[in-house]
């Protein structure tokens, strides 16, 4: 069974949205400079704010950079809940409106409809991600692997295509609260760096207790269980 990742540990939030900063960024500059193009793919929610605005001012020539989501809310750009507002406001500023953003969310009759779009402007694009930066709710999912999800298993299954898929709001109170987009654990897979930025006690113990867990269920597990190169990025307060 595969080891999970050392845990490291920064002083405080500054020096930690540094070190999440200076890898991925660090990804994209040696992909741009291969291949002459670097896909980003970043998470919502505000824990990533203070990292996307030190990777907004670096040198990076944004202009050979796709920004795309790890996941996303089944609404528009116009909705308060919307993820690609979100980056676009905290990543895509300064040197960084260069970069071109490549939405999960299509206005389609169905989640799954807007999902296989999405995948397949994914694909278009390359075959593998360069960055990605991921953060954990408390429950242990990460990107909309939510536990006890009826796509969970299918999310996490290592030899499929990669691939986006739609989301199911949980019931009887279970999570995720809207429909959602995700990318699956394949696209995890490709990646070349693999940031967890993580924040407080509480979330060190939930990753240490999922890293152990079954990676048929658990997304962490599945992750390490699965190769992805990861790096756990953690400080006790941001």
């Amino acid at each position: 069974m595969a080891e999970a990742p050392t845990i490291e540990t920064f002083a405080d939030g500054a020096a930690w949205a540094d070190a999440c900063s200076e890898r991925l960024i660090a990804s994209l500059s040696a992909a741009v400079a291969e291949t002459g193009k670097a896909i980003f793919a970043g998470s919502g929610g505000s824990t990533p704010s203070p990292i996307y605005r030190r990777m907004a001012g670096s040198d990076l020539d944004w202009s050979k950079v796709v920004v795309t989501l790890i996941d996303e809310r089944y609404v528009p750009e116009t909705s308060p809940d919307s993820n690609a507002t979100l980056i676009k406001k905290a990543l895509m500023t300064g040197p960084a409106t260069a970069a071109r953003f490549l939405p999960l969310y299509h206005a389609e009759v169905t989640v799954d409809r807007a999902a296989a779009i999405a995948g397949k402007a994914l694909a278009a694009e390359g075959d593998h991600l360069d960055a990605v930066l991921l953060g954990m709710g408390e429950d242990g999912h990460i990107c909309s692997m939510f536990p006890e999800s009826p796509t969970l298993k299918t999310l996490l299954t290592p030899d499929l295509k990669p691939a986006v898929l739609g989301v199911p709001h949980g019931r009887d109170g279970m999570a995720p609260s809207l429909e959602r987009l995700s990318i699956n654990l394949p696209w995890l897979m490709t990646a070349r760096t693999v940031v967890l930025a993580l924040t407080g006690a509480k979330k060190r113990e939930v990753f240490e207790r999922e890293a152990a867990g079954d990676p048929k269920i658990q997304p962490i597990a599945a992750l390490i269980a699965a190769g992805v190169p990861l790096q756990v990025v953690w400080t006790e307060k941001a």
